[in-house]
């Protein structure tokens, strides 16, 4: 690493959570080298009706988005609403014609710098509107890390490559999911819902959530494991009434709609308890994947 490297690196450091900065740069540079390793980008995304050169070009897209709304550009994008926001991405997606692997890797890493950038760049702290609601540039920050991280799982499953997800990495999506789950809630399923859930990261985070008749309180994520009888910050108040223990990378999967819960309890992923345990299978439908 250069001087210069290092001294970005740790500028990066100084504005975002530890870490974020890394992996942002860490992550798209891994997506680029997928990209290289491919001579064919009109092979299918399983589950995706896009082809490896549409996910790519779709991924140099919204890192370019992400750049503009950390130096303050406003880009309306969708109005929050899985429809509109997919009915967006296509729409941008049609526009634009690249789909040439090396091409693409090398917007990826230059758009996802040119976020951090930005927000080395900028003075201002204040709140940015972003396609899922008002965020800082923290949680912009892990919006983009986890919006990598999904479509790079999908290129690697496409190339048959390994995946870039590890533990350290969703726990610095969390700020982004916990802060996004009120508004993508699957109202239907949620309907008169009245619980309160904490949800414990294997061997890291955890989280609470609180419903009532149907709309959810999230709380702000705590990493490490509390000792015993001392409340963990961001659980709903009072005794929880399940608890979901799930595998880190499992719980990302799931939470961007990658994995169907029953084969991660089946498999011994995901493990519940309290006084209402059978509210755990119903957790991932109270949510629409972002």
């Amino acid at each position: 690493m250069t001087a210069a490297a290092g001294q970005e690196r740790q500028e990066t450091e100084g504005t975002l959570p530890e870490g974020l900065g890394d992996a942002i740069r860490d992550t798209a540079e891994e997506i680029a080298a997928l990209l290289h390793g491919s001579a064919d980008t009109g092979v299918p995304v399983p589950g995706s009706r896009w082809t490896l050169g549409e996910a790519a070009a779709h991924l140099a897209q919204a890192n370019a988005l992400m750049a503009d709304l950390a130096a303050g550009i406003e880009r309306p994008h969708g109005d929050g609403t899985a429809q509109s926001l997919a009915a967006a991405n296509e729409r941008v997606l049609a526009e634009f014609g690249e789909r040439g692997a090396g091409p693409l890797a090398q917007m990826i890493t230059d758009r996802a710098s040119a976020f951090l950038d930005a927000v080395n760049g900028t003075t201002a702290r204040g709140t940015l509107s972003t396609p899922l609601g008002p965020m800082d540039h923290a949680t912009l920050g892990s919006y983009l890390l986890t919006h990598m991280l999904g479509h790079g799982y999908d290129l690697a499953r496409a190339l048959r490559r390994p995946h870039m997800i590890d533990r350290g990495r969703v726990e610095l999506t969390l700020p982004f999911m916990t802060t996004a789950m009120p508004r993508v809630v699957n109202a239907p399923a949620a309907a008169g819902l009245t619980a309160r859930y904490t949800i414990r990261l294997r061997g890291g985070a955890a989280f609470g959530v609180a419903f009532a008749d149907g709309t959810p309180t999230v709380g702000k994520p705590t990493v490490g494991t509390p000792t015993v009888g001392t409340p963990t910050v961001g659980t709903p108040p009072g005794r929880p009434d399940c608890t979901i223990l799930i595998e880190p990378v499992t719980f990302l999967l799931m939470a961007l709609g990658r994995r169907e819960p029953w084969g991660a309890i089946a498999s011994g992923r995901i493990l519940a308890w309290g006084r209402k345990p059978w509210l755990a299978p119903r957790f991932p439908t109270l949510f629409t994947a972002p």
